[in-house]
């Protein structure tokens, strides 16, 4: 009987073992894997920024010649090793070139990149710098100023972009010019003052000479009295004339011609005592005497060169304006740039 109560316990025992849960089975017979230490962040790309200076380039606004180069010099912060930017010009919003630059160090914590282009058409031009996101530095961009490409010949009637870039670098410079973009008589009149001022040909034309000194800011007229406050400088070495606000800033400069060898304009230091507006008996329009029978005036004829009786001829269509600005008591400094003139007070002196 004992035999038989044994063999129904050994019975029991493989029925409870074969019906137990698999997982509790596992759970008493597997160790529990070793804790894997979490991964560090992964570190945050380097942020950036491109400041871009333009280089061969001149003017205000900026300019360059038509097939001139202009280069784009690129400051990027911080500096991180093996990064490249691309940089792409647009001539007109239309793209013309594109370039992929390396960042060099510069030994600041800074790098640097160049790229230049040379249009062979004109138009306004910009240089725009991208550098997309790498796992070192982040995205950032940058845009440069934008510079016109001009034609460089322009004689009269011409018009367009380039006739208004002349003319308003003319006018930054104060000479008496239109902005209307067409090269009419009253552009002429300041390329004429300005070729006097530069030392070129006295012609109505505008050039490469012209665009060349332009370009290097060439042409400003330099005031001999600037304490004189509010007056006129008669400039008979260059056959200019200006009008000075105080301080010596130069507000306008007109072609003149000035008395000829044998009637030359008296030199020296006077003051307007006598307006007179209109045209009188001689021909003398919108009249400022400062001293005796010498005036400024408009006149028919103002050649490039000295060829008055001894007064300061300018162009009729400038004679309204500067009238207007003159006035009695206004000072009016008469003078050769290397010295030396008459001194010599005529009775005689006219147009």
């Amino acid at each position: 009987m004992r035999a038989v109560w044994h063999l129904i316990g050994v019975a029991c025992l493989a029925l409870a073992l074969a019906t137990a849960p698999a997982t509790a089975l596992a759970e008493a017979s597997v160790p529990p894997a070793p804790a894997v230490p979490a991964a560090p962040p992964a570190a945050a790309a380097a942020p950036g920024t491109v400041r871009l200076v333009l280089v061969r380039v001149g003017g205000s606004p900026l300019f360059s010649l038509v097939r001139g180069r202009m280069t784009v010099r690129g400051v990027v912060s911080p500096y991180v090793g093996g990064q490249t930017v691309k940089v792409s010009f647009y001539r007109d919003g239309r793209k013309v070139s594109v370039q992929v630059r390396n960042v060099q160090a510069l030994g600041n914590g800074e790098g640097q990149f160049t790229a230049s282009y040379a249009s062979p058409l004109p138009g306004l031009v910009q240089a725009r710098v991208a550098h997309y996101a790498t796992a070192a530095q982040a995205l950032f961009s940058g845009r440069s100023p934008a510079v016109r490409y001009v034609q460089v010949n322009l004689g009269a009637g011409a018009r367009g972009a380039s006739v208004r870039l002349l003319q308003s670098e003319l006018d930054v410079l104060h000479y008496a010019v239109p902005l209307t973009g067409v090269l009419d008589e009253g552009t002429g009149r300041a390329l004429v003052a300005y070729r006097k001022m530069t030392g070129l040909e006295r012609v109505p034309y505008a050039g490469l000479q012209v665009f060349q000194r332009l370009l290097h800011g060439a042409g400003a007229f330099p005031v001999h009295y600037p304490h004189d406050g509010r007056h006129v400088e008669a400039n008979l070495s260059k056959q200019v004339l200006a009008e000075i606000e105080p301080g010596g800033r130069v507000r306008a400069i007109y072609t003149m011609s000035s008395g000829k060898p044998s009637t030359p304009t008296v030199i020296g230091r006077f003051r307007v005592y006598l307006k007179t507006p209109g045209v009188n008996t001689e021909g003398m329009v919108d009249s400022n005497y400062f001293i005796s029978g010498y005036a400024i005036h408009g006149y028919a004829e103002v050649p490039t060169y000295a060829a008055s009786h001894g007064c300061l001829r300018v162009p009729i269509p400038d004679a309204a304006a500067i009238y207007a600005w003159i006035r009695e008591g206004t000072p009016v400094d008469v003078y050769n740039e290397g010295g030396g003139g008459s001194a010599q007070v005529r009775g005689n002196a006219g147009p």
